[in-house]
């Protein structure tokens, strides 16, 4: 809220606009908003998070610098707190060695995957409903905190980011994509509502930001191969529905999907300390 309020007086004195790196997040996330002219047209609402997509699969504990990161300081025995956690696939892809996972999220319905996929694997659980940083006090610190796919839908990143680094004793570990989670729908806005998406904020902005809040936090760029296979009805459904259609569109949308087929998904790992803090 206080740099909304700043941007505003900034942009009404028509002062120069020199931001810091946490305001520079806070004014280029909400760029990404759906304009209301579309919105208004959408049959159900876009920001679709379906809970199978968060379900962890065979693949939670494939090596990646994220998992490789959290590995590093995990000791045997030892606690994750997976903020965001969805189904758990950040957490229990570190299972073993951990032995207890604490998950944070918002939905109930993850919880519920999440508390499930725990007592499936034999792992001490507790789950906290409600976001963060608000539910930060309600909270257990754990040797490591691990933040997949979160960071762009947080707006004011400062106190999210301190709650994180005061809940580890050892390690914080983040993931997200190098560019926006949508960006890979913009040759589709483009093509169906003619709607040209930002491009900031991006992972060098998202490390600026973190380091700004006192941490000396470092970064892994990486390249996964995405799923090949035939593209299903049910991500031709939760497609449109992402860009406000209707059903009757799904044959466009899906000749759209096979035209800008990726073979690649470009991911960013940020983590740092706890002990290295910056005085």
């Amino acid at each position: 809220m206080f740099h909304e309020q700043k941007l505003a007086l900034l942009r009404a004195s028509n002062a120069p606009l020199v931001m810091t790196a946490l305001e520079h997040w806070a004014d280029a996330l909400p760029r990404w908003g759906i304009p209301d002219h579309i919105l208004r047209a959408a049959p159900e609402s876009p920001w679709i998070h379906p809970v199978a997509s968060f379900t962890p699969g065979a693949d939670i504990h494939v090596d990646t610098p994220s998992r490789s990161r959290a590995l590093e300081a995990l000791p045997a025995g030892g606690s994750v707190l997976d903020v965001g956690c969805g189904g758990g696939r950040a957490a229990f892809g570190l299972v073993p060695p951990a032995t207890t996972v604490v998950g944070v999220d918002h939905r109930p319905e993850m919880l519920d995957v999440f508390a499930a996929q725990a007592t499936a694997r034999g792992v001490k659980a507790r789950t906290i409903l409600g976001d963060w940083p608000a539910v930060a006090d309600a909270t257990p610190a754990c040797d490591v905190v691990v933040c997949h796919h979160v960071f762009y839908n947080v707006a004011d990143l400062g106190p999210f980011v301190r709650a994180l680094t005061s809940h580890a004793r050892g390690r914080v570990v983040v993931e997200l994509p190098q560019h926006h989670p949508l960006s890979s729908l913009t040759p589709l806005w483009r093509h169906f509502w003619d709607l040209e998406r930002p491009e900031a904020p991006t992972h060098h902005d998202a490390l600026a930001a973190v380091r700004e809040t006192g941490v000396d936090a470092h970064m892994d760029e990486s390249t996964q191969p995405l799923p090949g296979g035939a593209i299903t009805h049910d991500r031709i459904a939760h497609t449109r529905v992402r860009l406000c259609l209707t059903p009757d569109r799904d044959p466009e949308v899906h000749a759209a999907m096979e035209a800008h087929r990726g073979t690649e998904r470009f991911l960013a790992t940020i983590w740092w300390d706890t002990d290295s803090r910056v005085t």
